[in-house]
């Protein structure tokens, strides 16, 4: 028995059911389908060039006249949503298309309903592909390893395409068959979801900022219990670790503002706004953490770390850890995200570098960090900044490499250190992440919540509605933060 595939490309096309998607298809590109059964719906789709670069831009075909919902990183950190009918409605950095396909005119297959078409850009091998437009409707490949001594002249696996009638459905089934392609990470059915989710809880970000401290957490507590509201799940933010600024000595460094991003991390206990005056020997944040749960009715704690360490990585000079092997790096932005927004974070790093744990010292790194937390009664991290790995990647084999070797190390401290699965991710809407994570359950799903921007709060709804028909699929979508009466 034939099977006749849903998606074809020939004579210059990608139809699905005979229905045209892409016309002008060029001839360097290639379609294989997805082998199994069940899988006729779906197709990988690759092309090839002459010559090996590290950075490669294909033309996949012309899109008009189809409806499509797109997400795309808007930020080095963040996706949003976007609607359109042709190809120069899709921005660069899409990690996410669903194309609605309408009956051809003049069809006489008795068939009228729409059918939907997802396609899902990959990683291959030490590359990672993206979606682009042009402004002559030609949807793009955008191929790249972050190395420039990380070259190839082909990606045959780089896009995945599905088709189905249900919407939701084909996503599912996208995923999934991505899923046992790849085989570098797990749908969210297969991961454990920590048991926090269940529960009201209270981040003390809006409340505090990087001024947080013992005191001001229990007064937090206190307050929404008066309030009626007690929460039973705390994340404790950033300001609770002990970090060094950059020496502002050197005349040749002209960033000022946002330099605080360049703190680095200089110890992985808690900094002196967390620890007794009397010099007790237990830790002040195990005192914090006993006294939440037991006066305060808290039942999870977390506590927030960046990727790095902190924002500005690991400070390679500070005593006690340079054992981590962590040297100065300097970010350097993919193609296409660089210029979509101005971004602070980047600004500062970018001349005052980041200290990066070397890959092969990571494990270690997070390992002690979360053995110490775990030993203060800490349930998970809140592990921020993730985004910024993506950007290290030159000299330690390109961005996916580098990326897959962090999350490796952080998911197998966290299943050590944690046994709820306690971590939640955050700033990390990159694929890079996202097909490299086995283990990790819960997604913060939009930019930041800002409490004082009203016109910001219903883009922020918007945003995480949308990005979670996606990230869904990996994991729990976290909405971040809410103000409520």
């Amino acid at each position: 028995m034939t099977v006749t595939p849903q998606i074809t490309v020939s004579d210059g096309r990608l139809a699905v059911r005979g229905r045209t998607v892409l016309s002008g298809v060029p001839d360097n590109v290639t379609a294989a389908h997805a082998s199994g059964a069940g899988l006729v719906d779906g197709a990988f789709v690759g092309a090839t060039a002459g010559e090996a670069k590290s950075h490669h831009v294909f033309t996949f075909g012309t899109l008009r006249d189809c409806r499509f919902m797109c997400l795309f990183r808007f930020k080095l950190w963040w996706m949003t949503q976007r609607m359109g009918t042709s190809g120069r409605d899709v921005p660069l950095e899409t990690q996410f298309i669903l194309i609605e396909v309408p009956a051809a005119a003049g069809n006489d297959d008795g068939d009228s309903e729409p059918v939907y078409l997802v396609m899902l850009p990959l990683l291959e091998g030490q590359f990672r592909t993206v979606l682009q437009g042009n402004d002559q409707d030609q949807l793009q490949i955008c191929i790249e390893s972050g190395d420039k001594a990380v070259q190839t002249e082909q990606g045959m696996n780089s896009v995945y395409i599905h088709a189905g009638t249900n919407p939701f459905d084909t996503i599912t089934q996208a995923v999934k068959a991505v899923e046992k392609h790849m085989q570098t990470f797990h749908h969210r059915e297969k991961k454990k979801v920590p048991s926090f989710v269940d529960w009201f809880g209270w981040c003390t970000w809006d409340a505090f900022y990087t001024d947080v401290t013992a005191d001001g957490v229990k007064q937090g507590l206190r307050s929404l219990a008066e309030g009626g509201a007690p929460p039973r799940f705390l994340i404790i933010d950033d300001g609770w670790q002990q970090i060094g600024s950059e020496n502002k000595e050197d005349p040749s460094v002209a960033v000022q503002e946002g330099a605080q991003f360049a703190s680095r991390l200089t110890g992985i206990k808690e900094n002196t706004k967390f620890q007794s005056e009397q010099q007790e020997e237990t830790p002040g944040l195990k005192r914090l953490v006993e006294e939440t749960k037991k006066e305060h009715g808290v039942k999870s704690v977390y506590v927030w770390h960046a990727m790095a360490g902190y924002w500005g990585g690991v400070k390679p000079s500070a005593a006690g850890m340079e054992h981590y092997e962590s040297a100065l790096a300097y970010p350097v932005q993919s193609p296409g995200v660089t210029g979509n927004q101005p971004d602070i974070v980047m600004d500062s790093l970018s001349v005052l570098g980041l200290g990066l744990v070397h890959p092969r010292k990571v494990y270690s790194f997070y390992d002690e960090l979360h053995a110490y937390l775990a030993a203060c009664g800490v349930d998970g991290v809140k592990v921020d900044v993730q985004n910024i790995v993506e950007t290290l990647g030159a000299g330690h084999g390109g961005r996916v490499a580098l990326t897959r070797a962090y999350h490796r190390a952080l998911e197998a401290s966290v299943a050590r250190n944690f046994p709820d699965n306690g971590c939640i991710s955050c700033m990390c809407h990159n694929t890079d992440m996202l097909y490299s994570a086995k283990q990790t359950a819960v997604v913060r799903a939009s930019d930041d919540f800002y409490p004082r921007d009203p016109a910001s709060h219903t883009v922020h709804i918007s945003s995480v509605a949308y990005n979670t028909l996606f990230l869904g699929e990996f994991m729990q979508p976290d909405w971040d933060m809410f103000h409520v009466h």
